[in-house]
């Protein structure tokens, strides 16, 4: 039986980086995938690594695909998704979505292969087409809740 340590981590991490003077957020716009059909705008994130602390994996993954750098202490976590099915079709995996207002380095798109631009857009919601769970996790930041979603789920009834 393998370690739980050195087990691939179903945690996955997304940044919504508030420029609150002009009221824009960093974007980035997927490229077509085998997982999305179609490119797609989504928060800058990824994958948390086994074994590395979840505001971490958030700053780490914020400066790779967008040049922008942030203290794992300025990030606030805002909101977590329990997501179904993932991008991989691997089965559940948790999103755990962070904001700061407090940034350093200019907006770039580092990873030209995988996205087809990093940009501020308005705040208020994404371009169209955007992943649902970015959607989803941007409108419980932007209206002050839940702190809690589900992705994929079906409807229970108590």
């Amino acid at each position: 039986m393998k370690n739980s340590s050195v087990m691939n981590s179903r945690n996955a991490v997304c940044v919504i980086v508030h420029d609150k003077e002009a009221e824009r957020i960093a974007a980035v716009l997927y490229a077509a995938r085998n997982w999305s059909p179609q490119p797609a705008w989504t928060l800058p994130g990824g994958k948390a690594e086994p074994g590395e602390a979840l505001d971490e994996a958030a700053a780490r993954e914020l400066k790779e695909e967008t040049g922008l750098l942030v203290d794992p202490a300025d990030l606030a976590l805002v909101h977590v998704i329990h997501v179904e099915q993932g991008w991989d079709q691997a089965g559940q995996f948790v999103l755990f979505v962070f904001a700061t207002d407090t940034w350093t380095g200019e907006l770039t798109n580092p990873e030209p292969d995988k996205h087809l631009t990093a940009e501020w857009v308005t705040a208020n919601h994404l371009p169209e087409p955007a992943f649902p769970t970015t959607t989803q996790a941007l409108a419980a930041y932007r209206d002050g809740g839940p702190s809690f979603s589900r992705h994929g789920w079906p409807v229970t009834i108590a």
